[in-house]
């Protein structure tokens, strides 16, 4: 079964893909997100490469503009 997801306007709190009315800082939404991580096998070192590669664009984009305005 699949929810409908829900926008929120500038500011909300509200998570798309999330019901309706629950927000972003839900406790017992984290608390289950941090059960599911528990559980899980830890990631080997190919996958931790992986992972690394896709998030450097992101991390050199955010880095940019600091060094810019040095």
């Amino acid at each position: 079964m699949t929810q409908k997801q829900t926008t929120g306007t500038a500011g909300d709190l509200t998570v798309p893909g999330r019901p309706a009315g629950v927000t972003h800082g839900d406790a017992a939404y984290w608390a289950r997100i941090r059960r599911i991580v528990a559980a899980a096998p830890p990631l080997s070192n190919e996958q931790r490469a992986t992972i690394r590669a896709a998030l450097a664009p992101a991390v050199t984009q955010l880095a940019t503009p600091k060094e810019k305005a040095a």
